[in-house]
């Protein structure tokens, strides 16, 4: 267990700064559930996935060569501090001064964070801000918020005291979620206390970065404060659809969850709809966000019913990974989908890893291997984002000399072919694909020849 410091705010100014956003530009995060990764001995429990099944932080020290064979150099790992009863996920403190037994003791902790740090693996860890754990109006338990005065009444709220319209941000930021009791961030002590403890979290254990759970559920002017007690890139979770309200906390943070862009790539890519949207939303980004190179892009994640259970064709999934992976964000990539995961709606979606026996070989295994291995290789986040072409079925982009084209088709596409001849390359200019590196085309002309079999992405670079 470690304490508060005695002068709380004074502690904030003396954060760390683990890694700077500019830094984290370059890394490839794995989203994994600490519970559901693997467990300390190597069992293989099953369970039900509603309660604990027993991954611990260990576990994850012992298959880091799983995750570091993918070509990620960043993990995002569950909230680490004590839960009410059933928290397997990490989202209902009770003790913020405390990390979770079920999922080790300190020394764990700090133990697997080193074991990142010695293979060059940055740490991200999952905060929350907003609310506690669920113990209704019984505020005792609750350390140190164990009074009723720490959070906000129900005063204006909607039956049950609970958010039922989040474009209602006087509801959002005063209700409850889903029933869990709301931190009144104006009161002094609440402020200070959560101030004081994200900068000691971050020095105790070295974390590289976070990721911070329902933001606008909080209102807007604390988030400066807890940004600068953190020390470090720090990405929220909006989750929200609308860019022009997402954006504005990006104000607040250095980065956000790009919510809207998911929500665009699943329109696209899992029911097919035209890809002109990318185009469109593009536009929207541009005009909206401070830094598209520091929103944390993903097609899946522990909210979200997975790719694969609505739309079964792993050409269209390998599109939407290749967009994520390779446009101007972080990209974010939850675990199982190397695996061809496809559980629908939490707690199905967080499935349990160790089920698969950390099978290295499987196709989208290498193929995300590929990817990665590739943009750290060109330091594609180096480079804007400028779009090439788009049309319903055809969409492609450069990052510096590297050409990516993606199709919405599917794997029963056929062949799809297109004429580009908006790019940066001159004359004489061969393109190869590196899925398949005898894939060339010649740039004749000023122009050249894309084509797409069977739904596949392509990414060119120059030879």
């Amino acid at each position: 267990m470690w304490w508060p410091g005695v002068v709380a705010l004074a502690l904030v100014s003396l954060a760390v700064a683990s890694h700077t956003p500019d830094e984290w530009k370059s890394r490839s995060i794995y989203q994994l559930l600490t519970d559901r990764f693997a467990t300390a001995d190597g069992s293989t429990p099953g369970c039900s996935l509603s309660g604990y099944c027993g991954g611990k932080w260990s576990g994850i020290t012992k298959h880091l060569d799983y995750i570091k064979g993918m070509g990620f150099d960043a993990i995002w790992i569950s909230p680490v501090v004590k839960n009410t009863e059933g928290g397997y996920h990490g989202y209902w403190m009770q003790d913020m001064y405390a990390v979770n037994p079920y999922f080790g003791d300190e020394k764990e902790l700090k133990d697997l964070i080193k074991a990142c740090h010695d293979q060059d693996v940055w740490v991200m860890v999952d905060v929350v801000a907003n609310h506690v754990g669920q113990v209704g109006y019984d505020y005792s338990s609750i350390n140190p918020f164990n009074s009723s005065v720490y959070y906000h009444d129900c005063n204006g709220c909607p039956s049950n005291c609970e958010i039922k319209d989040y474009t209602d941000e006087p509801q959002t930021e005063h209700c409850r979620t889903a029933g869990l009791p709301d931190l009144n961030q104006s009161d002094t002590f609440v402020s200070s206390q959560l101030n004081s403890w994200i900068s000691e979290l971050m020095t105790t254990y070295d974390f590289d970065g976070v990721r911070i759970d329902t933001v606008p559920e909080v209102s807007k002017d604390f988030w400066p404060l807890f940004q600068n007690a953190i020390g470090a890139y720090a990405v929220g979770e909006v989750y929200d659809s609308r860019v022009s309200f997402v954006s504005g906390y990006q104000g607040c943070l250095d980065g956000v969850l790009s919510y809207p862009m998911f929500y665009t790539l699943r329109d696209v890519f899992q029911k097919t709809e035209s890809m002109y949207a990318i185009q469109s939303q593009i536009e929207a980004y541009k005009s909206s966000f401070k830094d598209l190179d520091l929103l944390g892009n993903f097609i899946d994640n522990h909210d979200q019913w997975r790719f694969l259970c609505k739309q079964c064709d792993t050409q269209l999934y390998k599109n939407a990974i290749v967009y994520t992976l390779m446009a101007q964000g972080i990209p974010i990539i939850y675990y199982g989908t190397e695996q061809g995961f496809n559980g629908g709606k939490d707690p199905a979606n967080r499935e349990l890893l160790w089920s698969t026996g950390f099978n290295n070989q499987t196709d989208l295994y290498s193929y995300i291997r590929n990817v990665i291995n590739f943009r750290k290789q060109v330091e594609a986040w180096a480079y804007p984002q400028v779009q090439r072409y788009a049309d319903n079925h055809f969409y492609a982009f450069t990052r510096g000399d590297t050409f990516v084209a993606l199709t919405n088709g599917g794997y029963g596409q056929g062949s799809l072919t297109r004429t580009i001849t908006y790019h940066p390359y001159s004359n004489g200019t061969k393109l190869c694909d590196i899925f398949w590196p005898n894939d060339c085309v010649a740039v004749t002309n000023g122009k050249f020849d894309v084509t797409l079999l069977h739904g596949e992405a392509k990414i060119f670079t120059p030879k």
